[in-house]
């Protein structure tokens, strides 16, 4: 089982101890364990130590304030609010695995609670048939249209006719699920950019999201999804899936302050009700251990 990084913190100010250099090693190897990729960890902690030295710092918990003035700016939240009487599209990407269709059921979900007409999932990974099946019994669980093509169709074409239906209905949300194969990169970076295009031309201005899922139990791995799809076509949001407490949590941080992506939703659970509007704050706290 992974060690969160607030255990780690704990094991770390356990017997008492100087605040001294080696402290400080042993911090910056608890933060890269908990996700926070390296030349991030160590950019904190060369801050932290700074600080802590400047203000004569010795107490654990005035330590850990330090790391989290020092952390709070990369982990931000984006709200994604579709507009009334417009046609929004969300793309939802994220390699398979990650919860990416379940993680639209519960958008999908969120959104239709909240009061947003014609909440639509468009069947996009039209690659595999579990895929498009998986988004039609969502629909069904959720009362929820799902539009979908056969299995291999053309992925833009689904998403084209999603958004051309919310359109003809008087606006609405497209929430539209993606392929995720990154074993083959240039294949799935070439389907994303055509999607990417069509999607783009058929929602209306400012009202056209890219989000990427990611597993908060991968660690560096989901900072590298990342590069890839915000280097394809660009993301504007993070939906953080399987994040409970034996997650180690750390990789918001790194795409916050690598990528400079902005983080929209939680998700702790297998429910459709296991998904919140991230708090930053909690976040941090809770990572830390605060």
């Amino acid at each position: 089982m992974k060690i969160p990084f607030s255990e780690k913190i704990k094991q770390l100010f356990g017997i008492k101890r100087k605040i001294d250099t080696e402290f400080f090693d042993e911090l910056t190897d608890a933060l890269i364990e908990g996700d926070v990729g390296a030349k991030t960890a160590f950019e904190l902690v060369d801050q932290a130590q700074k600080i802590c030295a400047e203000r004569k710092i010795f107490e654990e918990r005035d330590v850990l304030l330090v790391l989290k003035d020092l952390i709070s700016p990369f982990v931000r939240v984006t709200s994604l609010q579709p507009e009334a009487g417009k046609t929004s599209v969300y793309l939802v990407l994220g390699v398979n695995g990650v919860g990416k269709t379940t993680s639209v059921a519960k958008m999908a979900l969120h959104y239709k609670n909240a009061g947003v007409q014609n909440t639509v999932m468009a069947a996009a990974d039209t690659f595999r048939a579990a895929a498009i099946e998986q988004l039609q019994i969502h629909g069904e669980r959720t009362g929820i249209r799902v539009v979908s093509h056969q299995n291999g169709a053309d992925p833009s074409a689904v998403v084209f006719d999603a958004a051309e239906s919310v359109r003809a209905h008087g606006g609405g949300l497209v929430l539209a699920d993606t392929a995720g194969r990154l074993h083959n990169k240039e294949n799935l970076v070439r389907e994303l950019q055509k999607i990417d295009r069509v999607a783009s031309q058929k929602a209306d201005e400012g009202c056209y999201k890219k989000i990427l899922v990611i597993d908060g139990t991968t660690g560096q791995n989901a900072l590298r999804q990342a590069e890839v799809f915000h280097e394809a076509i660009g993301v504007d949001a993070i939906v953080l899936t399987k994040y409970d407490s034996t997650a180690k949590g750390g990789v918001a941080i790194s795409v916050g302050k690598e990528l400079g992506i902005q983080v929209s939703f939680i998700c702790t659970g297998e429910t459709y009700k296991d998904i919140a509007i991230f708090n930053p704050d909690s976040y941090v706290n809770e990572f830390l251990g605060l």
